[in-house]
């Protein structure tokens, strides 16, 4: 069953047809990996595509739909929501600058920051770079505070600035002595988006002009222009508002809450772009192997488990060490990894909403172990 979300989603966007731009090749796992996708689409995931580089070269699939209203096929070339898997583009951006020498990743925010953004931020001065990098800043998350939610889901079409995300954690107490440990906050990458304003005057067009044109990335969008999410080829979405496993169609709400996130959301792009950007990143087309070093120093959990290094997550499937960054929003969610031990690249992403539970969540993730049981075994 699919429903409306308030009816928020009445505009029709153009359905455009489109073609991979990549040839396929043989993958010795692909049956079973076709068979995995289709499970996690009869799981109840609206749509879901996966693209691989390997030694063998480019793999890939979709399954389901991008458009459940008109049985719209989901195709790999679909735009998807990166999420959060944009801060990694950021910590790119950020180190293009550092590289030249235009920021010192030890220096304190308040260097680079305007006094009025500054003092939104509790202890500024004790905060450097690296530490809104590695997540190890102590600031809070913005996104915790329940007006910003209320406004958010209340009011969908308002469109938030960096500065107003930032009105929601002003001046609270930082969490813990920044350096001291690490902790996962958005509010960090909000706050290096707007440092990369300050330092280049367009954050936008300096990735742009960095990262998707150096790679040839056409079909990668960032705030490019008024109607970026607009395009025909991007998804429909879909959440499970109240936690029963009906589906719904949060389309517009997913769309107007990307559109105003900077530094740590708003990308979209196509899987094999995705795998293009990361494998780009790893082969030294973007950062020198010194920098690409640095974002690999690793912080740790408070459980001794490597976490995070300057935009880069750190994970372990199966003992097999990988890195890359995940996604997860009101109406989409995606992985984008590289495991060296394997020389693969692996890029997944689902047009159902994965930051509130739904029993539909309890079988995805049985499928997810299922497909990385295939690609590493």
């Amino acid at each position: 069953m699919v429903l409306a979300f308030n009816d928020l989603n009445a505009q029709e966007f153009e359905v455009a047809s489109c073609d991979p731009i990549e040839p396929i090749n043989a993958f010795a796992r692909g049956e079973a990996l076709e068979k995995a996708m289709e499970k996690l689409v009869s799981s109840g995931v609206p749509g879901a595509s996966i693209a691989i580089f390997s030694d063998n070269g480019w793999w890939y699939t979709a399954k389901g739909y991008s458009r459940i209203e008109d049985k719209t096929s989901l195709e790999v070339c679909n735009l998807q929501y990166l999420q959060s898997v944009a801060k990694t583009y950021h910590a790119v951006a950020i180190l293009k600058l550092y590289e030249q020498g235009k920021i010192d990743l030890e220096m304190s925010i308040s260097k680079y920051l305007p006094e009025k953004i500054s003092n939104y931020v509790t202890d500024a001065e004790k905060i450097t770079v690296k530490m809104l990098l590695n997540h190890t800043s102590g600031i809070s998350e913005y996104n915790f505070n329940p007006n910003y939610v209320a406004k958010l889901l209340q009011s969908p079409e308002y469109a938030f600035t960096g500065e107003e995300y930032l009105s929601y954690i002003k001046k609270k107490p930082l969490d813990f002595e920044p350096g001291s440990r690490y902790s996962y906050r958005n509010t960090n990458y909000v706050l290096l988006a707007l440092i990369l304003d300050e330092l280049t005057g367009d954050h936008e067009k300096f990735i742009d002009d960095t990262i998707f044109k150096p790679l040839g990335l056409t079909r990668t969008f960032y705030r490019n222009d008024d109607n970026f999410l607009n395009y025909p080829e991007l998804v429909n979405s879909y959440w499970d508002r109240n936690s029963t496993g009906i589906v719904e169609n949060a389309t517009y709400l997913q769309r107007k809450n990307v559109e105003h996130m900077i530094g740590d959301d708003g990308i979209v792009t196509t899987p094999i772009e995705a795998i293009k950007f990361l494998k780009g990143l790893v082969e030294g087309k973007l950062l020198s192997e010194k920098t690409l070093a640095l974002m690999k120093t690793w912080v740790k959990r408070d459980n001794g488990e490597l976490a995070y290094g300057l935009g880069l997550s750190h994970v372990e499937v199966g003992g097999i060490e990988a890195y890359g960054h995940s996604g997860g929003g009101i109406g989409a969610g995606c992985e984008l990894y590289y495991f060296p031990q394997k020389n693969l690249y692996y890029f997944i992403a689902i047009n159902l909403g994965t930051v509130t539970y739904s029993p539909l969540h309890d079988e995805i993730e049985k499928v997810r172990s299922e497909i990385y049981s295939i690609l590493l075994q």
